[in-house]
């Protein structure tokens, strides 16, 4: 089944007849915005919310809100099934992963995003009612739900990735990106030659291709290619004069500019997806603003990080664990069963695996793939392996296992120096103004003994598979 949709007002009209969205009239950016974004992320199955009539702002510019912040309209987005089930979704997306050829993009010469061309005096980014989020941030947001568009100057790969943006002023944004992050690293190539760095910031658009720019696309492949692959078409795009990156021609808004060595200005606080303002504020990059593209009517794509889990989590659960079962598989680890990386954690801090156990060494080889993997190496925290009897998604049941089939004695693992960041709060501040990112793994065995597996006591309840079918018969009685 491909996508049905070709750009995000398309994928409005479907959802909203799916009775998936609501709409706001007269909410200020200053407070409800972030208020609203603060609720529905910790709502389950929250609808979408399309934010209009800001005061002080033209009608019809606008915020969508809680984008893919429900199941229904995360397997929508990826050309799923809406009524779905849970570990379903997981299996149906890797299965998409299995089947994926990456699909190149189309160069046209114009599209909706060239509706409205804003250059020179024109350019103001506070003409957009870019909320400010959390109550602490230390100015506006206008990149959240964003990706960056860059170009590695050694190979000419393109990359889209989310990273947030700040406006600065009229016609400055500035952008934090974590190390390791393949936009950083262009921008310090470029840096290091002491050359500007083009950039094009994606502010609103295609739900899929922003889900591509915040997830681990496989090395070497474009987002563009790999989301126009699940799509099943390709995406329109147009080279864009000023910075000669290619921007999708159906886009809502498009910044274009450059970021130029040894310029900073200050940025942040900011809450993030650890749920702290865990990088504090500093002088970070920012791009001079050269050219506002946007369509008429334009919408803002609001994904504010929040205390876990938030929407973000909500589909990177399903997106993510796919992925990493895709890893442990051309990793070549035998008989996963199931992975689920738990919003809780941010979909990164907390990994469980399950697995048929056939080997001594089975279960612990499993969790160190999975947490070493690039799916699971960013902040890491937590990395478990349980048994196929135990339902992954089920917090509950994940820790039942671990109190009652983990030996703390023999079973737990530690990884040292592992890949962190600058966004982990338990990173000491001292240890940051220095690029002290290291962070360690804990990794817990709670599958049965190998070597007594069979003589293991018998568990009482039914399988995972069983109590899903359960919940699809009976689940109504639950409502």
């Amino acid at each position: 089944m491909d996508v049905s949709y070709n750009d995000l007002r398309e994928w409005l009209e479907q959802v909203e007849k799916l009775g998936e969205l609501k709409h706001v009239e007269g909410g200020t950016w200053e407070e409800d915005a972030g208020m609203l974004a603060e609720m529905l992320a910790h709502t389950d199955e929250g609808p979408a919310v399309l934010m209009d009539s800001f005061p002080g702002i033209a009608k019809g510019y606008r915020i969508l809100i809680n984008t893919n912040g429900a199941r229904r309209r995360i397997a929508f987005t990826l050309g799923l099934d809406p009524d779905i089930g849970k570990l379903d979704l997981v299996h149906a997306f890797k299965k998409k992963l299995d089947n994926l050829t990456p699909i190149p993009p189309v160069v046209v010469k114009t599209g909706p995003v060239m509706e409205n061309v804003l250059k020179g005096d024109k350019i103001d980014l506070y003409k957009f009612p870019t909320p400010k989020w959390h109550l602490e941030d230390g100015g506006r947001y206008i990149g959240t739900g964003s990706y960056d568009i860059t170009r590695d100057p050694e190979t000419g790969l393109v990359n889209l990735g989310t990273y947030r943006v700040m406006v600065q002023d009229k016609d400055k944004a500035g952008f934090y990106i974590s190390p390791g992050k393949h936009g950083r690293i262009h921008r310090d190539k470029y840096f290091a030659e002491g050359k500007p760095c083009p950039v094009a910031m994606v502010v609103g658009g295609d739900p899929l291709l922003f889900m591509a720019g915040s997830l681990e696309v496989p090395q070497g492949v474009c987002e563009y290619d790999w989301a126009g692959g699940l799509k099943g078409a390709p995406y329109r795009i147009i080279m864009d004069p000023i910075t000669g990156l290619p921007i999708p021609a159906d886009a809502e808004i498009v910044l274009v500019g450059h970021a130029y060595p040894n310029e900073k200005m200050e940025e942040g606080p900011f809450g993030e997806w650890t749920g702290y303002y865990a990088s504090a504020h500093r002088e970070e990059p920012f791009i001079h603003v050269e050219a506002i593209y946007h369509r008429n009517n334009p919408i803002i794509l609001g994904t504010p990080p929040e205390k876990p889990p938030y929407e973000a989590h909500k589909y990177r659960e399903y997106m993510r664990s796919g992925m990493l079962l895709e890893s442990l598989e051309k990793a070549g680890i035998p008989d996963v069963k199931a992975a689920w990386c738990h919003g809780v954690g941010g979909c990164r801090m907390l990994n469980v695996v399950s697995v048929k156990t056939r080997y001594a060494g089975h279960a612990m080889q499993a969790a160190h793939v999975a947490a070493e993997c690039r799916v699971g190496a960013y902040i890491g925290r937590l990395t478990i392996v349980v048994d196929e009897d135990i339902d992954v998604t089920d917090l509950g049941d994940v820790m039942w296992a671990v109190c009652t089939r983990c030996d703390p004695a023999t079973d737990l693992d530690i990884i040292h120096n592992a890949w962190g960041g600058p966004l982990d709060p338990r990173v000491p501040a001292a240890d940051k103004a220095i690029g002290k990112y290291y962070a360690s793994r804990l990794i817990i065995d709670a599958t049965k003994p190998f070597d007594w597996k069979d003589r293991f006591p018998i568990a009482i309840g039914p399988s995972p598979e069983y109590k899903w079918k359960t919940r699809e018969k009976w689940g109504y009685l639950l409502k």
